[in-house]
C-alpha cells in the first residue's frame, strides 16, 4: 500500500503515475489523514442546474486521474479535460464578471473530483459532480441514463492492441477463444459482448473477456501489455496511437476494429437544460477541426510530452526534500501535508529562491517580520527547512488563535487560515463581522465570507483560497485512490516465491 509520502512525491514530481504504482488531496489527531467532515464537505450531493452551480460558485467536474486527461505536473493541474474545463469556465465567466458585476467571488471555479472510470456516470447520477469530463463513447445504455454533450465531429474507432510477441491477429474472428483484458465499465466491454454474439452465430468460441480492476485505466492496461503480462486489449484509436510512441513492445491493429465511428463526449445529468445549452455552445468552439479544439487535443495526444517523465534526478531529489518537509511539519502541527503542499505551490511553485517585490521569501512566501514574530519565532527563512517550518507554524497559529471555534468546521478553519495568511487575520475577522451583519454565515468561507472579502479587501484573498482549495481537493482525492490502484497493479505482478 502506498504511504502518503509516496503519494505526495508522485503528485509533485511526475506525470508517470502507473510506473510508480507498478514498481515498487486533516484530522484533529492524525496529520496524515483528513477529518471525515472535510471529505463530506467536498463530496456532498447536489442536483441543480447551472443556476444552482452559479450560486455555489463551484462547478464539480468528475475526471479520471490519467497521464492525458487529468494529472498533476509540478503541483499544477494539467490534462486535456482539465484544460477544456478551464476554457469553458473562462467563456462562461465572461458574462458573470463585467464592470457592473466584477467581483472575483462571482466567478465559477472548477473543483475536480477524480474517480475510477466505472464511477464516472454513477457518481454523476449520485450528485457527486455536475459534469463527467472524459471522452465517453455514446452507447444506448449510457444515452438512456445521461445526456451527452454534442460531440461536434469527434469520432473514434475501438481497435486491438497486442504485445509484440502475441499471436498475430488478421481478422476479428481470430480473437475467438483468446483472452482480452478491457477497462471495466467501458464501451469496449459491451462491444466485445456484441462480437461474442456474432461468433456464436458461426459456431466459434467466444472471446474470453476479462474486466480489469476498477482502479485501472486504459493506459494502465497498455503498460501491462507492454510488459508482456497481458497479450491483448482494446482501446480508442487515438489513445493507441499515442501510447505506441511511448511503449516499444505494443503493436496496434488499426484494421482490427471492435467498433467504428463512435461518437464521444462529456455527459451531464438529465434535466439540466441550462448547463447542457452552455456546454453545447462551448463544444462548437472546441469541435474537431477548430483551432482551440485541435490545439488542446494535439497538446496531449499528438506527442508523448506529458507521458514521458521529464524530470532529471537532481530535480527529483529537490522535490523529495520539499515533500519530506511538508510531511514532517504537517505531522508536527497536525495540519494535512497535502494542504500545506497545495499552499506552497500556490505561493511559489515550490521555488525557495523566490523573493517577492514586497520581500516575502521562499516556498511559503513569508515576510521576515512574520517569521520573527514570537508566535512563529523561526530564524533564517532563506533556508528551505526553516521556511516551510515557519509557514506551517504560522498556519497552525492562525487556525488555533482565530478560527478554532467549534462552530467552524475543520475545512472552514483551513479556508479561513489560508485567507488570513494572505490578507491578515485582522482583515478576515473584520469581514466575518461584516458577513454576519449582511445576513451571511460568518463561519463559512465559500459563498459567504468570501463575498465580503472581495468587497471590503480585494479579489486577491478570494482568488488565493479558491486556487489552493482547487489543488488541495484534487491532491486529496488522488491520494485516496493511490493505494487502491497500487494494489490493483500488484495483482498482475508475478510471485517471487
Amino acid at each position: 500500500m502506498k504511504t502518503i509520502a509516496q503519494t505526495i512525491i508522485l503528485i509533485a514530481l511526475t506525470t508517470v503515475y502507473l510506473t510508480s504504482a507498478a514498481s515498487t488531496d486533516e484530522s484533529r489527531t492524525t496529520a496524515a489523514s483528513i477529518d471525515p467532515a472535510g471529505v463530506k464537505y467536498q463530496l456532498q450531493s447536489h442536483f441543480g442546474d447551472l443556476d444552482e452551480i452559479a450560486t455555489r460558485g463551484i462547478l464539480r467536474v468528475l475526471v479520471t486521474h490519467s497521464k492525458t486527461d487529468f494529472f498533476i505536473d509540478h503541483g499544477r493541474i494539467r490534462g486535456v479535460q482539465a484544460e477544456y474545463v478551464q476554457e469553458f469556465l473562462k467563456k462562461l465567466n465572461q458574462s458573470r464578471t463585467n464592470r457592473f458585476h466584477a467581483s472575483e467571488s462571482n466567478r465559477i471555479i472548477p473543483q475536480f473530483v477524480p474517480v475510477a472510470f466505472d464511477e464516472l456516470i454513477p457518481s454523476l447520477l449520485a450528485g457527486k459532480g455536475d459534469i463527467a469530463a472524459a471522452f465517453l463513447t455514446m452507447t444506448p445504455e449510457r444515452e438512456a441514463a445521461v445526456d451527452f454533450i454534442s460531440p461536434q465531429g469527434r469520432f473514434v474507432d475501438e481497435i486491438l492492441v497486442a504485445h509484440k510477441d502475441a499471436e498475430p491477429i488478421e481478422q476479428l474472428a481470430d480473437l475467438s477463444g483468446r483472452t482480452v483484458y478491457v477497462l471495466k465499465g467501458s464501451s469496449y466491454a459491451s462491444h466485445l459482448l456484441e462480437l461474442n454474439e456474432a461468433l456464436e452465430i458461426v459456431d466459434l468460441p467466444p472471446v474470453n473477456m476479462i474486466n480489469t480492476d476498477a482502479q485501472l485505466l486504459t493506459e494502465d492496461i497498455l503498460e501491462l501489455v507492454n510488459a508482456g503480462i497481458i497479450d491483448y486489449t482494446v482501446c480508442d484509436d487515438f489513445k493507441a496511437s499515442l501510447w505506441s510512441k511511448a511503449l516499444p513492445d505494443i503493436r496496434i491493429y488499426p484494421d482490427i476494429r471492435i467498433s467504428s465511428g463512435q461518437s464521444v463526449g462529456w455527459v451531464v445529468r438529465p434535466n439540466s437544460p441550462q448547463l447542457t445549452a452552455a456546454l453545447d455552445t462551448f463544444s462548437k468552439d472546441v469541435k474537431k477541426g477548430s483551432f482551440l479544439g485541435n490545439l488542446l487535443f494535439n497538446k496531449y495526444y499528438a506527442s508523448t510530452q506529458w507521458i514521458d517523465n521529464p524530470l532529471a534526478q537532481t530535480e527529483r531529489d529537490k522535490f523529495k526534500q520539499i515533500i519530506h518537509l511538508f510531511l514532517r511539519f504537517g505531522e508536527q502541527y497536525q495540519f494535512d501535508p497535502l494542504a500545506l503542499a497545495a499552499q506552497g505551490y500556490q505561493e511559489s511553485r515550490f521555488d525557495q529562491s523566490l523573493t517577492s517585490h514586497r520581500g516575502a521569501v521562499g516556498v511559503m512566501q513569508l515576510m521576515p517580520s512574520t517569521a520573527k514574530d514570537p508566535n512563529v519565532g523561526i530564524p533564517n527563512i532563506h533556508d528551505i527547512e526553516n521556511n516551510i517550518h515557519a509557514g506551517a507554524k504560522y498556519m497552525n497559529f492562525l487556525r488555533n488563535r482565530y478560527f478554532s471555534d467549534d462552530a467552524i468546521t475543520p475545512i472552514n478553519q483551513r479556508l479561513f487560515a489560508w485567507a488570513a495568511y494572505n490578507a491578515g487575520p485582522a482583515n478576515i475577522s473584520r469581514v466575518r463581522t461584516a458577513a454576519e451583519k449582511n445576513g451571511l454565515d460568518p463561519n463559512v468561507w465559500f459563498n459567504n465570507v468570501e463575498h465580503m472579502a472581495a468587497s471590503k479587501i480585494s479579489r486577491e484573498p478570494v482568488r488565493y483560497v479558491a486556487n489552493i482549495y482547487k489543488y488541495y481537493t484534487a491532491y486529496r482525492l488522488i491520494e485516496d485512490q493511490a493505494a487502491s490502484k497500487s494494489a490493483a497493479m500488484k495483482k498482475f505482478q508475478p510471485s517471487e516465491e
